[in-house]
């Protein structure tokens, strides 16, 4: 229920601002994972002809672009609507909300494919538990875990980042003794082989590497939830990107060290617990393997989050139905309605959608919010400024363009399945504003 102001007007709930820069940090290595390369680390060795670390540290380099244009929009507009509100506000209102429809898909994917990712690995732990249960309770932990409110959510996300960090370090550890042990180790090789190098091959590769860093841009659709968002959202998403990638340099580089022939694994799509196995024994093997069940329920849970606030963005906007999608729990200053409702959507994913189908459908959506976003920044501060500085002109052209890349690059039936979401997007978007004469109005947000 709303409470009444100090002239007699009734106040909407409002999201409330409780996070701190630390909170954005440690939410958005969470979304993304610490751990992040260590689940593709078998296929992009394989795509990239053992050099993972190279084509981790181009991704860095590329979605560093993107996670710049993010950080400036947000200073410009902290909102919860994130690339939607950005480029609807820049560009036109109608292609915001393709951008915000193309979010939505990406940020409910993500959810769905933790949980089936989540639902599997668990089976091998326990196999009598069938799959089917397993889904319905991690569907049901994520939507438990977001209901609970802003700060629960964060001091969670500090707990799991702790975590995971300790079994890096274990990893680095084990890595390391095994190493010296070893007769001869070439420190430049995980760089560059001149036996197997390939620019094409490593195309091939960064092109999934990128998946390290899908995630960082949840973090603006906090804006609206922390102290002082003109600072702290392009702090944390360009700091969270760099942290992401130097750290998963390093992981990648000690995980091609231990396990140099790229040819040679048991399971490409577990590589990594296998070079774990090597380095530290079957321990250090089953640790690698719950330490990536963990990391994953931290990136479904903190997904469905930006999910739940990219929706009542355009619920609050009306180009979603406002009753229900731009409501606030005045309680616990939640979009309550926004997390039950993604959380039925992941339930249902769970059971009806393939892990590859979902992986490649979230970067469809991925990448056409990243192009908007770039275009966006590119908009409002190159073209609208008076000066003309190659600092506003380079990060959004490099990063629409590398982004451009990455999603031509998708197979066809994810382009497809992803082209009719897409067309589904443009006909209710055309709906709403009478053939795209009317313009949607956003919400105009408080900086603090």
């Amino acid at each position: 229920m709303s409470s009444p102001t100090a002239d007699g007007h009734s106040k909407r709930p409002q999201l409330r601002r409780a996070l701190s820069l630390w909170d954005l940090l440690f939410y958005g290595i969470v979304l993304i994972q610490p751990t992040a390369p260590m689940p593709l680390f078998g296929v992009v060795s394989q795509e990239a002809r053992g050099h993972v670390v190279t084509a981790v540290l181009i991704a860095m380099v590329a979605m560093l672009f993107t996670a710049i244009s993010y950080g400036r929009m947000a200073r410009a507009y902290p909102s919860a609507g994130s690339g939607y509100t950005y480029v609807g506000r820049e560009i036109h209102s109608g292609l915001g909300f393709i951008t915000g429809w193309s979010m939505a898909m990406d940020y409910m994917l993500n959810p769905i494919i933790c949980t089936i990712w989540c639902s599997k690995a668990s089976g091998n732990i326990i196999p009598q538990i069938p799959y089917a249960v397993w889904a319905v309770f991690f569907a049901v932990l994520f939507t438990g875990l977001n209901l609970r409110g802003i700060r629960a959510t964060a001091r969670t996300n500090e707990l799991l980042v702790l975590g995971m960090f300790s079994v890096i370090v274990y990893f680095f550890v084990a890595a390391v003794r095994y190493l010296l042990h070893q007769p001869a180790v070439s420190l430049t090789r995980p760089f560059y082989d001149p036996a197997t190098f390939s620019w094409q091959a490593i195309s091939t590769g960064t092109s999934i590497a990128v998946l390290t860093y899908i995630g960082f841009d949840g973090i603006s659709t906090l804006s609206e939830e922390v102290h002082n968002p003109r600072r702290n959202i392009l702090l944390a998403t360009v700091l969270t990107c760099l942290i992401t990638g130097l750290l998963a340099t390093l992981e990648v580089y000690a995980g091609q060290l231990v396990w140099p022939d790229y040819a040679t694994y048991p399971d490409v799509d577990t590589a990594f617990s296998y070079v774990a196995g090597r380095a530290g024994g079957i321990v250090l093997f089953h640790v690698v393997n719950f330490t990536l069940l963990v990391a994953t329920i931290g990136s479904g849970s903190g997904s469905q989050l930006a999910a739940a606030r990219l929706l009542y963005g355009m619920g609050r906007d009306n180009t979603l139905p406002r009753r229900f999608f731009g409501a606030i729990d005045a309680r616990r200053a939640i979009p309550r309605n926004n997390v039950l409702f993604t959380g039925v959507l992941i339930l249902g994913g769970a059971f009806l959608m393939s892990y590859q189908l979902g992986a490649e459908l979230l970067n469809f959506g991925a990448f056409v919010a990243f192009m908007g976003v770039n275009a966006a920044a590119f908009v409002r501060y190159f073209i609208r400024e008076r000066q003309h500085t190659l600092t506003n002109f380079l990060p959004p052209v490099l990063g629409f363009v590398i982004c451009g890349y990455i999603w031509m690059s998708l197979r066809t039936p994810a382009r497809i399945a992803g082209g009719i979401w897409l067309l589904v997007g443009v006909a209710y978007a055309a709906y709403k504003t009478a053939g795209f004469r009317k313009t949607i109005e956003f919400s105009e947000v408080p900086a603090e």
